[in-house]
């Protein structure tokens, strides 16, 4: 099985919309993934704190830029599907 470059950017366009609709609140904070400091959490390089700071910067920097690229994937699909 072969994968073409518009599956590969399709495959990180899922996974980015994935990162980016995980809930804090229900999902994350459950999971001890907030983005809250709990009592104790002081390691900033530990590979948990890195994972809390992509997710974040995922939800925050990529929101405009997500919703672009969708939409010109799903005109891409309708047009040329």
């Amino acid at each position: 099985m072969v994968l073409s470059i518009g599956q590969i950017i399709y495959v990180i366009l899922l996974v980015i919309n994935a990162i980016a609709i995980l809930n804090e609140e229900r999902f994350l904070a459950r999971i001890g993934m907030s983005s809250h400091p709990e009592p104790g959490y002081g390691d900033v390089t530990s590979f948990k704190s890195k994972i809390i700071n992509l997710i974040s910067a995922v939800r925050t920097l990529m929101r405009i830029p997500l919703i672009v690229l969708n939409i010109l994937v799903i005109i891409y699909e309708i047009l040329l599907g």
